[in-house]
């Protein structure tokens, strides 16, 4: 039995790491080119099936899955009855909305929407507000406590 060194145990749970250019090429320029002007309607769209594909329980969850998933650190800005304000962040999002202020965020927003239309068991909508100034996403998501989701 070989005994494994501190710094080989961190590469063997190291997750993989996929370069911000890479990344971007897909993000950008891959899906902007597939689905053309109708990408922002079919990401929010997409997000919503990955959230389906992948229900969490909770808000801390939904920030671990953000986290894990590569997206970025999601906070809760503030939340009422009826709506949360999130806010996203890293250094990739910092560097897409300044490599382009148009870039969408629909797919974290439909993830977004889904995961609290499940865990609140209310239809809810989730809205992006990019701020290139602060190199930061706004989420408000909002939820109708009338239809109620079974």
């Amino acid at each position: 039995m070989s005994e494994t060194t501190t710094s080989e145990q961190k590469t063997e749970c190291a997750p993989p790491v996929v370069s911000a250019f890479g990344y971007e090429l897909i993000r950008e320029e891959l899906l902007n080119e597939l689905l053309g002007k109708d990408t922002p309607e079919i990401l929010y769209w997409a997000g919503k099936r990955i959230a389906r594909k992948h229900p969490l329980t909770n808000l801390e969850e939904t920030i671990q899955f953000f986290q894990d998933a590569g997206w970025g650190r999601l906070t809760v800005k503030e939340e009422s009855r009826r709506e949360i304000l999130m806010e996203l962040s890293s250094e990739l999002i910092s560097s897409r909305l300044k490599k382009n202020p148009h870039s969408t965020f629909q797919l974290e927003a439909g993830f977004i929407a889904q995961q609290m239309e499940q865990q609140k068991k209310f239809s809810a909508e989730a809205f992006e507000h990019p701020n290139k100034k602060s190199s930061k996403v706004q989420f408000t998501i909002k939820w109708d406590k009338t239809d109620i989701i079974e």
